[in-house]
C-alpha cells in the first residue's frame, strides 16, 4: 500500500536532482567577453641628458621639450602609448637602423651625413651654437679656441664645428658632462647648443659661466627615421604641422622657452 507513494517521492527527487545539474552546467558556461584592445606603441630613442630638451624629473620620469612635442604627435597620430628609452647619443641612429625604436627625438641636428642614413621628420626647432667659458674669459669666436682645451659631446654638431677649424676636443658623453668639467677647469670652453648651455647657466647660477654665439651656422632638428620609412615620416610631418597650426606646438615651446616660438 506504500509502493505508489514511494515511487512519487522518488520520481520528484530524481527532477529536484536533474534540475540540479542542469543549473550546475549552465553556471560553468563563460559568458562572452570583450576582447581588449591592442595597444599601438611608439617606440622611440633619445639621449635623456639634454635639458631642455630631455631630461629625467624628480620622479625619474622623462620630461622636457623634445619628450612632450613626440608625446602630443603619438596621440594625434594613433598611438596609444609612446616609450621613450634613453642611451647613449652616439648610438640612437644605429639602434634605430637595427629596428630597435621607430624613431629617434634627442635635439638631433638635421645634417647632410645623417640624412644618408636616417629618414628626417621637417625640421622642427632652429638653434646655433654658443661657447661657454668661465667668466673671465674673451672668446668671441671660434677661432679664438685655437690651441685650448675645448669640451664637446661625442658626435655631435659642437664636435663637428670646432673640428672643422682643426681644433683639437675633448669629447664627452653628455653636454652636461663638457659643462661640470668646465666649471672644475677640465676644458677652457664648451661648445654646444645654445638652449642647452643657457639653461646648465641658469641652473648653475653661482658657477661663473657665461656665454656668447658662435659664429657658425643656424641648426634645425629633426625627428629621425628609419631610412625609407615614408609611410611614418608623413605622419609625423603632418601632425607637426597640425599641432603648429592649432597651437599645441606653441604652447608647448611657451612652456619650456618663455618665449613665443618663432617661425622657419
Amino acid at each position: 500500500m506504500f509502493k505508489p507513494k514511494f515511487r512519487l517521492v522518488l520520481a520528484s527527487l530524481l527532477s529536484l536532482s536533474l534540475l540540479a545539474l542542469a543549473g550546475c552546467g549552465s553556471a560553468s558556461t563563460p559568458a562572452p567577453t570583450t576582447p581588449a584592445p591592442v595597444e599601438k606603441i611608439l617606440k622611440v630613442g633619445s639621449d635623456i641628458a639634454y635639458a631642455p630638451f630631455e631630461f629625467m624629473d624628480d620622479k625619474q620620469k622623462p620630461t622636457g621639450f623634445d619628450i612632450e612635442l613626440i608625446n602630443a604627435i603619438g596621440a594625434d597620430i594613433g598611438y596609444t602609448k609612446v616609450n621613450i628609452e634613453t642611451a647613449a647619443f652616439d648610438g640612437l641612429i644605429p639602434a634605430l637602423q637595427a629596428g630597435k625604436y621607430d624613431a629617434v627625438i634627442s635635439a638631433m641636428t638635421i645634417t647632410d651625413d645623417r640624412a644618408k642614413s636616417v629618414q628626417f621628420s621637417d625640421k622642427y626647432f632652429k638653434t646655433v651654437q654658443y661657447i661657454a667659458m668661465k667668466k673671465g674669459s674673451s672668446f668671441a669666436k671660434l677661432a679664438d679656441l685655437k690651441g685650448k682645451k675645448v669640451g664637446v659631446q661625442l658626435n655631435t654638431t659642437g664636435q663637428f664645428a670646432v673640428e672643422k677649424l682643426g681644433i683639437t676636443t675633448k669629447k664627452y658623453d653628455t653636454t652636461p658632462d663638457a659643462l661640470n668639467d668646465l666649471i672644475n677647469g677640465g676644458v677652457d670652453a664648451v661648445v654646444a647648443d645654445s638652449p642647452v648651455v643657457l639653461w646648465f647657466q641658469a641652473q648653475n647660477a653661482t658657477a661663473q659661466i657665461t656665454s656668447v654665439e658662435a659664429d657658425s651656422d643656424q641648426e634645425y632638428y629633426g625627428i629621425a627615421m628609419k631610412l625609407g620609412n615614408t609611410e611614418l615620416s608623413g605622419k609625423m610631418n603632418a601632425s607637426l604641422k597640425k599641432l603648429i597650426d592649432n597651437g599645441k606646438y606653441k604652447e608647448i615651446f611657451k612652456k619650456w622657452f618663455k618665449k613665443d616660438a618663432p617661425t622657419f
